[in-house]
């Protein structure tokens, strides 16, 4: 089977020759396994990775403000400052360009961005090619819950549907009007060329859900459904991102029709993998599951090891179905040796399922 055949396989839950793989990592990974390959090597290739290849619009809209050294700003307003952690850097959030709107007229003079901005033509070429090499592709982010975290601020995104419905659902459809509109414009413009897009949202902690079931259903879920029926009209298939505990949310994810959830966070409350296969396993497939909090950073080659055998036992336990890879970006401070043992055992141990 070519990579692409394989991860459309797992997803639709069909047979495969083997557990495919992904990769999420940081930047100064890739720079490490460049670094171990030598220059010139593919690094899915020589890891057995399979992924997915992308693309994305060319933005061609109004010239975007100034920034200070070390900072960025995006088509949004949303400033974000590179900020030093163990092992790189991260981009962290600095700015909420809607922090302080307090009227629905407020919303109304905020410069929201506009499908006319990009050029998605570019696109068609970079993923007829990735196609043509057996790759498959993944275009697409709508997310109305984690853009209006970020539009807001994450206190004041949990405080607005409990202080202003009214308010919240006119911000709430600004967000999803544009992603819908967006979308529907890449997905005509690369017809039969995307393989996966993203209908997602960070729902979940790491002890529980973020918003009560209520509230979801009211202000997201009515997006979510819009979304995932946008991306099925076309033939795409849909992964549902959720950090941490998101249980709760996942018996109207699945019948809004997600195909494939990641990154399935199994230390995290109702997150156990078992009993998500045995529940779910029959309507949609996984993506993740390898524990990167502790065990890809600070564990053994043979711990990690382990975990790869535990994750593919559990999520496919009936030989497909599953996506193995990182339940997060692989970091900084990740050995090399347990990068390389997590890909080999999942070469050698997912065969054999």
């Amino acid at each position: 089977m070519t990579s692409r055949e394989r991860i459309l396989a797992a997803i639709r839950r069909q047979p495969v020759d083997r557990v495919p793989t992904d990769i999420w990592a940081t930047p100064e990974v890739m720079q490490l396994l460049r670094a171990h390959f030598g220059e010139g090597v593919d690094i899915r290739e020589a890891l057995h990775i399979d992924g997915f290849d992308g693309a994305a619009p060319v933005y061609r809209g109004p010239t975007l403000p100034a920034t200070e050294p070390g900072e960025s700003v995006d088509y949004w307003g949303i400033r974000r400052r590179t900020a030093a952690i163990p092992g790189g850097t991260y981009n962290e959030q600095s700015f909420n360009p809607l922090a302080h709107a307090q009227t629905i007229d407020d919303l109304g003079r905020y410069a929201w961005p506009q499908v006319e901005w990009f050029d998605f033509e570019p696109m068609r070429d970079v993923l007829r090619q990735a196609h043509a090499a057996g790759r498959a592709t993944s275009c697409g982010y709508q997310a109305p819950f984690f853009f209006h975290n970020q539009l807001r601020g994450l206190e004041q995104s949990l405080l607005d549907p409990l202080a202003d419905p009214e308010f919240t659902h006119a911000l709430v459809d600004r967000i999803g009007g544009f992603f819908l509109a967006f979308h529907r414009r890449m997905f005509e413009t690369c017809a039969g060329l995307i393989d996966v897009s993203q209908v997602t949202d960070d729902l979940g902690s790491q002890s529980g859900p973020l918003i009560g079931l209520d509230l979801y259903r009211e202000f997201y879920a009515p997006w979510h459904r819009r979304m995932i029926a946008l991306c099925h009209e076309f033939g795409i298939l849909v992964m549902h991102h959720d950090d941490g505990s998101c249980r709760a949310f996942l018996p109207l994810l699945a019948d809004m029709g997600i195909d494939l959830l990641n990154p399935v966070q199994w230390t995290c409350p109702g997150m156990e993998m078992t009993e998500l296969k045995r529940e779910f396993g029959g309507r949609l497939a996984f993506h993740g599951g390898v524990e990167n909090q502790r065990i890809l950073p600070f564990g053994t080659p043979e711990e990690v090891r382990a975990e790869v055998r535990h994750c593919i036992d559990s999520l496919a336990a009936d030989g497909t179905g599953y996506i193995l890879a990182p339940c997060h970006n692989l970091q900084g401070i990740t050995p090399l040796s347990n990068i390389l043992a997590m890909y080999d055992e999942a070469w050698r141990y997912g065969a054999r399922r």
